[in-house]
């Protein structure tokens, strides 16, 4: 059998991860696949490791904006699967325009199917954007052959607005790169900290309006007042919510003393951000899976973590909850693990032992059984028409 992947809207971030890391721990013949076709942009394609079963197709198109790359999929997509003897086609981006005889698709967008989330949002070309986005992901939802969800509460999330899917579905989650994974380290009491060495807490992620990076700076400055020696690093892409955490530093830390926006450290160094770290922060209120998160409990920190969305479900009981729109809230939960080394070395130990059933190997293992189960079923069916 063959397996195509569109990775035609894979351009960054996590896509391109979960796509590199997918293909770098799987074993396609495991599975009744000899092989594996990729399309994508030139930059996405220059990311991933090459394999004797994989052949990555650049088409030009998909080195341009998003417009053409739709085109490419609507009317190219579907002929070239076709002429290659493609089984079943992977589509990563979240909907499909191809037509193309067995689809599977994946969930890995959230905020298009959440209404408060969108409600951040001013500009009317972003809001009409997820608008468009929820319509297109909901079609392909509903006619794909099999969907990947991330985490149940994802799946939860999408099946109340599309209601039940005719084709299969699975969860499957992420794994972690072994470069992330350190063992928690001894705690220092509260006692220890102090101006030279003061406790550092990091939070990785996009600056979005979702994110509440802003909250956290609020509440980092709350600490301090009452004479805690913290800083906090922001780390990640600058994005919508870039004002308000301009804002929020002006304010409360106009010197730039303790709050920290470093912009974007390189995916290949971002584990020596947590290894620096002290307590890792994650105020996030909508994600599909939560990588980072898993991120900083490989990396055996003890995490204060906002309460909503699928972080439950990844951190557990492992981590210091907190509403991510409370600053108040948020500084409660980083001084309840200031004041606790035994509580940080315990979370941080319970946190890095349930990483331990996250890999890739478990994710490639389980999306290409997926794949090649849909697949199977498509041309057991296929047969008993004929």
């Amino acid at each position: 059998m063959i397996i195509g992947i569109d990775a035609s809207n894979i351009r960054a971030g996590g896509g391109v991860t979960h796509l590199v890391e997918l293909l770098r721990a799987a074993n396609p013949s495991k599975h009744g696949f000899a092989r594996v076709i990729v399309w994508g942009g030139k930059t996405t394609l220059d990311n991933i490791d090459g394999r004797d079963w994989l052949y990555m197709v650049n088409e030009p198109l998909l080195d341009d904006s998003l417009p053409y790359r739709l085109f490419w999929q609507r009317f190219k997509l579907k002929k070239l699967a076709e002429q290659v003897g493609c089984d079943v086609l992977f589509v990563l981006g979240g909907f499909d325009l191809s037509g193309f005889k067995t689809i599977v698709t994946m969930s890995q967008n959230l905020l298009p199917f959440s209404a408060q989330e969108i409600s951040r949002y001013s500009h009317p070309l972003e809001i009409f954007r997820f608008h468009l986005l929820k319509v297109v992901q909901s079609r392909s939802f509903k006619k794909a052959d099999g969907v990947v969800f991330l985490t149940a509460y994802a799946r939860d999330v999408v099946l109340k607005d599309t209601g039940s899917l005719r084709g299969k579905t699975v969860i499957i989650p992420h794994g972690i790169n072994p470069r992330f994974s350190l063992s928690p380290r001894p705690q220092r009491r509260l006692s220890d900290f102090s101006n030279e060495r003061p406790c550092r807490l990091v939070y990785v992620s996009v600056v979005e309006v979702y994110k509440h990076q802003w909250h956290v700076a609020d509440a980092v400055a709350k600490l301090r007042l009452t004479g805690l020696p913290v800083v906090l690093d922001l780390i990640g892409p600058s994005g919508g919510g870039m004002n308000r955490l301009h804002e929020a530093m002006n304010r409360v830390d106009p010197e730039g003393e303790f709050i920290f926006y470093k912009g974007v450290v390189p995916y290949e160094e971002l584990h020596t951000a947590y290894a620096s770290a002290d307590i890792a922060i994650f105020a996030s209120t909508c994600e599909t899976f939560g990588m980072i998160l898993l991120e900083a409990m490989s990396a055996g920190l003890p995490i204060a973590c906002s309460d909503c969305s699928a972080m439950p479900e990844i951190l557990g009981d492992a981590g210091v909850y907190f509403n991510p729109e409370n600053s108040t809230d948020i500084a409660r939960a980083i001084h309840t693990l200031m004041d606790s080394s035994d509580l940080r070395a315990q979370l941080a130990q319970a946190a890095f032992e349930r990483t331990q059933q996250y890999s890739w190997k478990r994710c490639a293992d389980e999306t290409f059984r997926f794949l090649g189960d849909i697949a199977k079923i498509q041309f057991s069916g296929n047969n008993i028409v004929e």
